[in-house]
């Protein structure tokens, strides 16, 4: 048995009927006049929060509300993790955790802590001026100093205040934007 094609009318009323439609269009659509094109949304990319702590629930939790907030968030839960996310991210803050239990400081044979961590990012110039804000669960009085002295921007003592923690972030991103911005006017003057 041979296949054999069926004959179709060389019109077509439903591709006449289509033709003949305008397209649709919903009521928070605008109108595009005819001849002009719709231009896309101007957005800024996401500011990049880089999360460093070894406990998982705040890792999630604070993650969820700079999300919320309109930040993209990477995480890292040891020195090696933070070190290789600044260098493929580029974030523009750090939120970083000073105490890591032996089993995750040890990662590498290296005895990580927030002080090497921070140390360490100092170095890169990639993260050279990528603000800081330790955050710990340890003693304030021992580390609150240290942590300003080494150049963190502020420290917050676990549990988090979120909000005032996302308001300090805001800030700072900012600041750090603003201070971004300024420099590139002055070095690429036209």
């Amino acid at each position: 048995m041979s296949a054999t094609a069926l004959p179709f009318p060389k019109s077509n009323p439903i591709r006449s009927l289509l033709g003949r439609l305008a397209p649709c269009r919903t009521a928070h659509q605008p109108a595009v006049p005819p001849g002009a094109e719709a231009k896309p949304p101007v957005t800024t990319p996401r500011k990049k929060i880089l999360l460093v702590d070894d406990d998982a629930v705040i890792l999630k939790t604070t993650s969820l509300k700079l999300q919320s907030q309109g930040y993209a968030v990477i995480t890292a839960m040891d020195g090696a993790a933070a070190i290789h996310a600044v260098r493929s991210e580029r974030p523009d803050l750090i939120l970083l955790d000073i105490s890591f239990p032996p089993d995750v400081a040890s990662g590498g044979s290296v005895p990580w802590d927030g002080f090497l961590i921070m140390s360490w990012l100092r170095r890169l110039g990639e993260s050279r001026n990528i603000p800081f804000i330790v955050i710990t669960g340890g003693d304030p009085a021992k580390y609150r100093d240290r942590s300003l002295a080494t150049g963190a921007a502020a420290f917050f003592h676990k549990p988090l205040d979120h909000d005032s923690l996302l308001s300090l972030i805001d800030r700072t991103v900012a600041q750090r934007t603003r201070s971004i911005q300024a420099d590139f006017d002055t070095n690429f003057q036209i």
